[in-house]
């Protein structure tokens, strides 16, 4: 872990948010009482049947269980100027992680027990973060959202089918565009970007007996040869179709998309620039001011 990893202080979700995520969620913000509705109408019974389901069966993180876990959450949350959410670990075979906020009152972060055993602490962290991007972002509630407005065009037949199918296009861009800006949460809190692009492959084709022999080099450049593909109208068309009924962009897109951000401007200052960084963590976890 990194002995001078920069805090974030006072860091908005708007100062790393994606543009296209930025531009979608903009617009979901003018659709008037819409938010506030969903959160009044599910928020409360959600909230309520997931807090049942993990007490039930995960393990919830914390100081006493598995403090080595705790301490990356609290860590990436400080970082990244959040309250930290509960952790639950869970045994499931397929490595994922997910987050669900609906009113702010009981906001989780789930890892599966197959995608711990393949990542590394570092990486570990990042998937954390790349969760706390979600909560950071408020997209809980859009999700949710755009979830019900599919099934409300599915369900209406009055709406047609075109309109329906246009929907959930959109809606489904929307949900992509926002990984995106959960993958420059986990950036910001690693400050590392070979670290998220480690994740990214071994999502793509790790295991717990592969991950080790992996060579992120050789994936970056496998990252770099799907982007060429776009200077021809046939790639393009063909990568359009690829990713279009995807919840999540591909892996080797995410991978490009992070070290593209990893040397902008805008990254460089969020870390030493725009949000007077007061401290660093050391080697024990501990703030050090400067």
């Amino acid at each position: 872990m990194s002995l001078s990893k920069k805090i974030l202080v006072g860091l908005k979700a708007d100062g790393f948010r994606h543009p296209l995520d930025l531009q979608a969620t903009n617009a979901l913000k003018k659709l008037p009482g819409l938010d506030i509705a969903i959160r009044s109408v599910l928020g409360s019974v959600a909230e309520q049947f997931f807090y049942l389901n993990n007490i039930a069966s995960s393990i919830l993180v914390n100081e006493k269980q598995l403090p080595h876990l705790h301490k990356l959450l609290l860590e990436a949350c400080q970082i990244l100027d959040l309250e930290p959410p509960q952790l639950y670990i869970q045994q499931n075979p397929t490595p994922n992680a997910y987050t669900f906020a609906m009113r702010g009152k009981q906001p989780f972060i789930m890892l599966h027990s197959s995608l711990i055993d393949m990542l590394t602490p570092e990486e570990i962290q990042a998937v954390i973060a790349h969760e706390l991007g979600h909560l950071k972002c408020e997209h809980g509630v859009y999700l949710t959202m755009a979830n019900i407005m599919v099934l409300a065009a599915n369900l209406l037949p009055v709406w047609g089918t075109a309109i329906a199918q246009s929907l959930q296009e959109q809606m489904m861009q929307w949900v992509r565009c926002a990984e995106f800006s959960c993958d420059r949460a986990a950036l910001l809190a690693t400050q590392d970007p070979k670290i998220i692009m480690s994740v990214l492959m071994k999502l793509a084709g790790g295991s717990p007996s592969l991950a080790s022999q992996l060579n992120l080099e050789a994936f970056i450049e496998q990252a770099r040869a799907y982007d060429m593909i776009s200077e021809d109208s046939l790639g393009e068309t063909l990568k359009t179709l690829q990713t279009d009924q995807l919840s999540h962009p591909v892996p080797v897109i995410r991978a490009r998309e992070i070290e593209r951000w990893a040397s902008t401007p805008q990254y460089h200052n969020l870390l030493v620039g725009d949000l007077n960084v007061v401290g660093k963590l050391n080697s024990s976890g501990k703030w050090r001011n400067w």
